[in-house]
């Protein structure tokens, strides 16, 4: 029988947690041992179910692997299978896996891109840019085929700076021949703590200004060892967690430089933190919650990932309040979920907000008039993504009464253990 949650809310959550690897940096990493035949060690490895998933598909593309808890090396000496036509699982990684087995082995076949139902996940992208280094690609069904004479460099101008397409140019360029330009790329930290795992490897990448990336092509890599960085999704679901409840946590490990636009949107609330140096950042009230305008933007703006914890804390701010999501056309699918518990929630297909939005005039439902304070009661609550269900996770926790949450299989793919770390910080849950 599939597992649920049973959350009884109304307790403040006080204490501190620490925050694992990162889920967006981890599979990444990973993907890019296949670039070279040495070995390759992370430490900091997340357990969860996104890491599994990138072990299970690295195995079955011949890689050598040992794990020892939140240490994994991976050795890949020759690629023994470059078509790899399902998982057991669907996940958006396998497209990333690509430009390393156009590298090593000029041909491969992947499953074709899965993942959360948060608005589709075009592959055009990152298809342009294959092509554009020397890539000939065949969409068949549910697979995408892939084979190289070679790979060249070339200049890769994005159409938006996509996060998985930023990913698979830098890893199809690294090896290539010549010089690659990345024009409109994605920055987020997690892209930037792959370009330093590559450069430990042996890659040549230069940061420019606007937005650029530089790849020099080499012609091997060689083994490393990388600490996935700490993962600045879950830091901020811990930080909402603690303001929701009127609770206080320090969120160990959490990276200033990482939230700077999280805790901009904190302080404008009126909630606090308080940055330690030597342990990370502390969450706790401040006074009354009060109304903020937010829009989601490409890093260093305010995340996606960050705006559904984040609308069932403006659920109990005084005022209105409103959310511009500006990355997803359909990311407030939980919203509903929250109005059964007693939220008020507007959604509106306009865009309410400043940012250059690529959803103005289409019938998206991308706007959230959040109106509070809400008193939220328990309900029955079925997870449809991660970042919605750490939503219900947040809103079970202030609701008055019990709540029962299933599809926890999708928390349980980017959060290690969550259960058992809310249960240490004061929440009443249990995993049934």
């Amino acid at each position: 029988m599939p597992q649920k949650f049973l959350i009884k809310g109304g307790k403040p959550l006080s204490g501190k947690v620490r925050v694992r690897g990162a889920k967006n940096a981890v599979s990444k990493l990973l993907i890019a041992s296949l670039l070279t035949k040495d070995e390759v060690v992370l430490t900091n490895v997340p357990l969860h179910e996104e890491t599994k998933i990138a072990v299970e598909f690295c195995r079955s593309l011949g890689s050598e692997i040992e794990e020892e808890g939140s240490r994994i090396k991976i050795k890949t000496p020759e690629i023994k299978n470059s078509k790899v036509k399902e998982l057991s699982r669907r996940n958006r990684l396998s497209i990333l896996a690509l430009g390393p087995l156009l590298s090593r082995a000029k041909e491969a076949e992947v499953p074709m891109v899965g993942g959360d139902r948060i608005g589709a996940r075009p592959v055009n992208f990152h298809i342009a840019a294959l092509e554009k280094l020397g890539a000939e690609i065949e969409i068949k069904d549910s697979t995408i085929l892939a084979s190289t004479s070679g790979l060249y460099g070339a200049s890769i101008i994005l159409p938006y700076p996509s996060v998985g397409a930023t990913e698979n140019t830098i890893l199809a360029s690294v090896l290539a021949k010549g010089r690659t330009t990345i024009t409109n790329a994605a920055l987020e930290p997690e892209i930037i703590d792959l370009i330093k795992f590559l450069q430990k490897m042996g890659a040549i990448i230069e940061l420019g200004s606007n937005r650029q990336i530089y790849i020099e092509g080499v012609k091997e890599l060689r083994g490393a060892e990388h600490r996935v960085l700490p993962d600045r999704l879950e830091a901020a679901s811990f930080a909402i967690m603690a303001l929701a409840t009127g609770g206080e946590i320090l969120v160990e490990e959490a990276v200033q430089e990482h939230l700077i636009a999280f805790l901009n949107a904190i302080r404008r609330i009126g909630a606090g933190y308080e940055v330690e140096p030597d342990d990370g950042i502390r969450f706790f009230r401040a006074g009354p919650l009060k109304a903020v305008h937010l829009e989601t933007d490409t890093y260093p703006g305010f995340a996606t990932d960050w705006q559904q914890p984040m609308a069932v804390l403006l659920t109990q701010a005084k005022g209105d309040s409103i959310i511009h999501e500006t990355v997803y056309e359909d990311r407030f699918g939980y919203v509903e979920d929250l109005k059964k518990m007693g939220a008020d929630i507007d959604l509106e297909s306009k865009c309410l907000g400043n940012l250059p939005c690529r959803f103005q005039g289409k019938l998206y439902n991308h706007s959230a008039v959040i109106h509070g304070p809400a008193s939220l009661q328990g309900a029955e609550l079925v997870m449809r993504d991660i970042r919605a269900g750490m939503a219900h996770i947040v809103a079970a926790l202030i609701a008055r009464g019990v709540s029962r949450l299933t599809g926890i299989e999708h928390i349980d793919r980017g959060y290690e253990e969550i259960d058992s770390r809310i249960r240490e910080l004061g929440g009443d849950i249990e995993r049934v």
